[in-house]
């Protein structure tokens, strides 16, 4: 499992900037994403979620992108995929994702991650969570996430934040 990573300095800033363009191409010719660019972006975006700065993760999407959560409202656009990491962010300040796995098929991605953390924000339990889930990212041409459906056992994760027994 990749943990997350310090930001990159400007020469690798650019390089992956490169890296989007060459996937931002390739998904609006019609041909299959490059997984070694996908596999990148999607260890930028863990350190992102890492960095307790949810802008940083909102810069992962396009402008109008979308997060959606287990079925739920999806938050559309920066401001409000902001706002939902922030929430993840302020109810776990020990927040750490990390990533499982990431594939590609065909034009879209899977990310598989594994977030741990400990409920100490305004109002939270006080329990450790360690919750397994995936995203389902569709890509925009400019490289960034169109679309991102998540999903997780939200029935464990109550669980765990009360305490319950398994």
């Amino acid at each position: 499992m990749a943990s997350c990573t310090r930001h990159l300095g400007a020469k690798q800033h650019s390089l992956a900037s490169v890296l989007l363009l060459m996937l931002a191409a390739c998904t609006s010719a019609g041909r299959p994403m490059d997984a070694s660019a996908v596999r990148d972006f999607a260890t930028r975006y863990t350190a992102a979620w890492c960095s307790q700065n949810p802008a940083r993760v909102a810069a992962f999407f396009a402008p109008n992108g979308s997060l959606t959560i287990n079925g739920a409202a999806p938050a559309a656009g920066r401001a409000a995929i902001t706002a939902a990491a922030q929430q993840f962010m302020t109810a776990f300040p020990d927040l750490r994702v990390g990533m499982d796995a990431v594939t590609v098929e065909g034009h879209q991605a899977v990310y598989r991650w594994t977030l741990t953390g400990t409920n100490s924000g305004p109002g939270g339990s006080g329990k450790a969570v360690h919750i397994s889930g995936y995203e389902e990212w569709t890509f925009a041409a400019d490289g960034l996430i169109a679309k991102s459906l998540g999903h997780f056992d939200a029935a464990d994760y109550q669980r765990q934040l009360s305490g319950a027994p398994p």
